[in-house]
């Protein structure tokens, strides 16, 4: 036990030498932008910066709203990641800052946990997330997420943004998502269907003010996109509606306001996390599973958005060096501004249609929001609630592609299972819950595809090729039956890789297998052991099992998990790379020798410029 214990903890070491060795994190990659800066990118990264922050502020306060929290709690993300995520991200295009999923999913969890008090436990729960991307850039965890499907990424962010929709028509409506029942408790819906019930009960209680507050709102943001698409419509539909209702309070028609936020420089800071109280721990094994989720969709959310801009750029990014942008913006907030930060696709696409020319052009929007919270945040209590529920209502709309769920439901049928059953976990679940049952789904899915091999039986033609049998169960040697083995031998292939060879030694005349490997991959210790359990039943049964054309990746495993020995070498024949049939050949050989007959008489042809003919 003890020579075990040191043999992993020294393989462990090496592992992490080498990772420490092969890590290509830049502790300040901006620097490299500084070379040729000059006032033509200066003006073009102010001009950019400034066209981000007229949406960057009604968004940071529309994701708070979202998420249930204090509005600054947004404008600060905002503030603090745009400069924090410039100083060491790859792409020049990236703001980071809050987003619609990473607020929702925020909603969720502590719509069902109403008990915690979600303002005093952001800082600790912006702090993990902190160090969770931290951690993850150090082991290059994002190159993992091309792995996850995309039609996970569409079904959620498409169940998200109906969520989000459903949630601020009560806004919108000027109702109460919180009812009180009988014993004296609260109750907020949670599912959409749920939300839905709700609303269409509160229908009599609606207020109408709120209602005709939004429904200009909207009027006045989509006149903007349709008549001046290069104004930013967000910003001027909130000034116009707030000047509004100015005017209608000045008549006697009030309509709800924000006008309890507060934007003082003391209001901007959160709470500061406590780390040595004693319910830390609690409130931290109570948190993992939120901030591991957010860290996860964080790492997405930016990765997609940072590749999709640079294929339009030509820039190449490093998904490592974004994810510790993403850990450093995200530290920063837990301390700044109690938020956790994502890549924005709304923002970052806008900054790059705005002409941006480096990452310090972010940086400028970041310095941009501070000062705007500074200086202009009083006037947000002059907001309409209704009037931000209805903008944010139309952000979230523009979030569902239908072409991309099209595609989706109609590519194959594990598509469209993965993108339902993510889709009905993200409407019926808290998020956190729902973005890794889609991914379990679907590689699930994707293991039970990968793990099916094709094994067919073999013969050699009358040209001396090596085809497949022109007649299932008619061989030309009776005795001897070649497999050719095609597709993956991990560990979800095994059982039915054995199951498939016992099929085939059904037929009693049977003596000799000869697995043809050429084409299999990824074996692995359960395939091993299933392989050992194979030959131990051929040999209890008077049968051999023969192996040819064996890739050196293969062989290695062979021999190193000592199942060579067990086969015997003289029953290997490791492929050859100028004929890919001679392996099979030379394995024939053998078991006409095991056989002791001749019955087996095969001629090869190849290409006589590779090789010699054998």
């Amino acid at each position: 036990m003890w020579h075990l214990a040191r043999s992993l903890f020294k393989q462990a070491r090496h592992w992490l030498k080498d990772m420490v060795a092969s890590n290509t994190l830049d502790p300040f990659p901006i620097r490299k932008w500084l070379q040729g800066y000059g006032p033509k990118r200066l003006k073009a990264d102010i001009k950019a910066g400034f066209s981000v922050t007229l949406l960057d502020l009604p968004q940071g306060m529309a994701y708070a709203a979202v998420a249930g929290l204090p509005l600054q709690f947004g404008t600060m993300c905002s503030a603090v990641s745009g400069i924090v995520g410039s100083l060491f991200g790859s792409s020049r295009f990236t703001v980071l800052g809050p987003t619609n999923a990473t607020a929702f999913m925020i909603f969720s969890y502590f719509a069902a946990e109403p008990a915690l008090d979600r303002v005093s436990l952001m800082p600790l729960l912006v702090f993990m997330v902190g160090a969770l991307l931290l951690f993850g850039s150090f082991l290059r965890v994002a190159e993992l997420a091309q792995y996850i499907s995309r039609t996970v990424i569409v079904a959620y962010v498409t169940g998200a943004a109906l969520l989000i929709m459903a949630n601020q028509l009560a806004h919108v409506m000027g109702v109460q998502m919180m009812v009180l029942l009988e014993d004296g408790s609260s109750f907020q819906a949670r599912t959409l269907p749920g939300i839905v019930i709700h609303l269409v009960k509160s229908i009599p209680q609606a207020h109408w003010q709120s209602l005709g507050v939004a429904t200009g709102t909207a009027m006045i943001y989509f006149a903007f996109r349709r008549f001046r698409p290069a104004w930013p419509a967000l910003a001027l539909a909130l000034i116009l509606a707030s000047v509004g209702c100015l005017v209608l309070a000045s008549i006697g028609i009030d309509v709800p306001t924000y006008a309890n936020a507060r934007f003082g420089i003391l209001d901007l800071l959160p709470p500061f996390p406590d780390f040595v109280s004693p319910r830390f721990l609690s409130d931290f094994s109570r948190l993992f599973g939120l901030a591991l989720a957010l860290a996860f969709l964080a790492t997405i959310e930016s990765s997609s958005m940072a590749k999709t801009l640079a294929s339009v750029s030509g820039q190449r990014v490093d998904a490592n060096q974004d994810m510790f942008s993403l850990g450093m913006a995200n530290l920063s907030c837990a301390y700044l501004s109690g938020m956790p930060s994502s890549g924005s696709l709304t923002r970052s696409a806008l900054n790059q249609q705005s002409g941006a020319r480096t990452p310090f052009a972010a940086l400028f929007n970041g310095l941009f929001c501070l000062v705007g919270a500074l200086s202009l945040g009083h006037l947000v209590g002059f907001i309409p609630r209704a009037s931000l529920a209805v903008l944010i209502i139309c952000v979230a709309g523009s979030l569902i592609q239908r072409r991309n769920i099209r595609i989706c439901l109609s590519a194959t049928g594990s598509d469209a299972l993965v993108f339902l059953v993510t889709l009905a976990a993200t409407l019926m679940v808290p998020l956190h819950v729902a973005i890794f049952t889609g991914v379990g789904i679907s590689v699930m899915l994707y293991l039970r595809k990968a793990s099916q091999p094709s094994l067919v039986e073999y013969e050699f033609n009358h040209e001396g090729h090596l085809a497949e049998a022109s007649k299932a169960g008619i061989r030309q040697t009776p005795s001897v039956s070649i497999v050719h083995v095609e597709g993956e031998l991990f560990f979800g292939a095994a059982d039915l890789f054995r199951t498939q060879i016992q099929r085939t030694c059904g037929d009693p005349n049977l003596r000799i297998i000869i697995l043809r490997l050429k084409n299999a991959r990824h074996m692995d210790a359960t395939s091993v052991i299933a392989l050992e359990e194979l030959v131990a039943l051929l040999r209890r049964d008077g049968r051999d099992l023969l192996i040819s054309g064996v890739m050196k990746d293969v062989y290695k495993v062979l021999r190193d998990s000592g199942i060579v020995e067990i086969i015997g070498k003289e029953n290997i024949f490791p492929a050859s790379p100028s004929n890919p049939n001679v392996a099979t050949r030379n394995a024939l050989k053998r078991a006409q020798e095991i056989l002791g007959t001749t019955e087996a008489d095969v001629k090869i042809f190849f290409d006589p410029s590779k090789s010699k003919e054998d």
